[in-house]
């Protein structure tokens, strides 16, 4: 990369400013999660269900997901500090109202603002990182951003759970506030501004124009197609839209391979290199990231932790973000870093084995633990090292984008986990209580009705029913709650058996694809 990118700083203020992006980032994917565990709560003050809480949770990702390229773009074009800057400004008014929000309505939409600013300081972050660092301390600082995008995805049950047993749902938005206010400030006064590259260039709204909607519309449908797991993909309300999206996107790419400026320069996918690491930016998010959202369904609802204890728990995989991150930034830069994420990866592919022998009606964290702590491993050193190649020989007027890409990959690779796997897992759940239920012994009339309650709850929620009061204090409950145990394990272990051929997939993409070093550069 070369040098004219990096501006002279003081060591001590690159180090500052790091810590400002940090805050940043920490923050932007911090609120992806940490909803989750605030929803029973809000539920009750707003007098309202889970479903239509749900578009506190999809706002947010739907949003953000559009967002990534633009802002990557727009950061590209006139400066990354400034958009970078703009974006956590735009957060942290947010989160005031989000905090303050007294309908659903105001919520959501505030959420959708919110999710504009994180997109902007996480898709600018690591470009902003290259250029205010150099030689071996640039792979250092990456790897310590790594580790915070690492920590942060998995830290929301606890934070959040923290949070909300202490100070209520809104605490979850207020403490971006103070935080948000140090990192502007420490943004201002440390952060050295890059080039605006195309200050003089057409903004491509085409490009920009395609681009959203048909990222909106391929995540919509699959936003849908989570909340309605029973509609078919063809069902014009599921398929409609995904189909739109692949149009879209395929207009998208026609575009930027006929305007002059584009967006987006096409040459990213023409680099073996760089495939081969959004492939494994895709495969780390559907995998370890969206693994997450079931493993914390599995300690809270059928284990008996509390979102508190849950995340204290999680620590497991998330704590080794913080040892691990500057670390492996560290060893990037003398060994090769193509085998040591392939091998990382495959580390975690023995923690989802281990943990696929050990589920069973009696699971607990002990069992659960050795697993734990191979993926948290493979996060620990994988996700810092994706940053530090992902910026390799990219030129540096196209780094914000280099950036932007491996964001919206790794996003995608979330959405579609949860997606993918949440389905496979309602079908083995459900196929379990199809064949066993009748051996509850209930009257047939209430064996009907209970079997399409846990049907309609689905994994997630089936055990609130089975353990309700009143199928408690009758003489079939043993038997059934023994089913209904029996019929989530089997849908876990569906979801670990798709993450695990996932991260292998991944694995064998960084093998194949990426270069000991890349020195080609990606030309506009």
């Amino acid at each position: 990369m070369p040098n004219a990118t990096m501006i002279t700083t003081p060591k001590r203020h690159q180090w500052l400013a790091l810590t400002a992006m940090s805050m940043g980032v920490f923050m932007g994917l911090l609120d992806v999660t940490v909803v989750n565990v605030a929803l029973p709560t809000m539920v009750n003050d707003f007098n309202t269900n889970f479903t239509n809480l749900q578009w506190v949770l999809n706002a947010y990702t739907l949003v953000y997901a559009v967002s990534l390229l633009i802002m990557s773009k727009l950061g590209d074009m006139y400066g990354r500090k400034k958009v970078f800057l703009g974006s956590l400004i735009l957060f942290v008014l947010a989160s005031t109202v989000n905090g303050m929000a007294s309908s659903l309505i105001v919520l959501d939409i505030g959420r959708g603002i919110q999710a504009i600013g994180g997109a902007g300081m996480n898709s600018l972050s690591m470009a902003l990182v290259a250029s205010n660092f150099s030689g071996n301390k640039r792979g250092v600082a990456l790897g310590i951003l790594g580790s915070v995008i690492g920590m942060s995805t998995a830290s929301g049950p606890l934070i959040g759970g923290f949070l909300v047993e202490n100070f209520g749902w809104p605490s979850i938005f207020y403490v971006n506030v103070p935080v948000g206010i140090v990192a502007v400030i420490m943004t201002l006064t440390f952060v050295n501004e890059t080039p605006s590259y195309g200050q003089h260039e057409r903004i491509d709204f085409a490009g920009m124009l395609f681009s959203g909607l048909g990222l909106f519309s391929l995540i919509y449908g699959l936003i849908i197609k989570e909340g309605h797991p029973h509609w078919s993909w063809m069902d014009i309300r599921i398929g409609g839209w995904i189909i739109a999206g692949f149009i879209l996107i395929a207009l998208f790419i026609w575009t930027e391979s006929r305007v002059q400026q584009p967006m987006m320069s096409l040459n990213f996918f023409k680099q073996c290199h760089f495939v081969g690491t959004i492939f494994v930016a895709f495969a780390l998010g559907a995998s370890l990231y969206s693994f997450n959202t079931f493993l914390t369904a599995l300690m809270q609802n059928y284990i008996g932790y509390s979102a508190l204890q849950t995340g204290v728990r999680q620590l497991t995989i998330s704590g080794w973000s913080l040892v691990l991150g500057p670390i492996s930034g560290y060893l990037g830069t003398r060994f090769s870093k193509k085998r040591m994420i392939s091998a990382s990866l495959l580390v975690g592919a023995c923690g989802f084995l281990v943990m696929l022998n050990a589920m069973g009606p009696r699971v607990g964290f002990m069992d659960l633990m050795p697993g734990m702590l191979m993926i948290g491993f493979t996060n620990g050193i994988v996700s810092p090292l994706i940053n530090t190649v992902g910026m390799e020989g990219v030129a540096p007027q196209q780094m914000g984008m280099a950036s932007g890409l491996l964001n919206i990959f790794r996003q995608l690779g979330i959405v579609i986990g949860v997606v993918g796997f949440g389905l496979m897992q309602a079908i083995q759940y459900e196929n379990y209580l199809n064949t066993h239920i009748h051996t509850v012994g209930m009257p047939s009339q209430m064996t009907t009705g209970i079997h399409a309650a846990l049907i309609k709850a689905g994994p997630f929620s089936g055990h609130t029913i089975a353990w309700s009061k009143r199928l408690t204090e009758t003489p079939f409950a043993q038997k059934l709650q023994s089913v209904v145990v029996h019929a989530y394990d089997n849908g876990m272990a569906a979801v670990l058996i798709a993450a695990l051929v996932v991260i292998l997939i991944g694995s064998l993409a960084a093998a194949v694809l990426m270069r000991k070093e890349s020195h080609a550069d990606v030309h506009a």
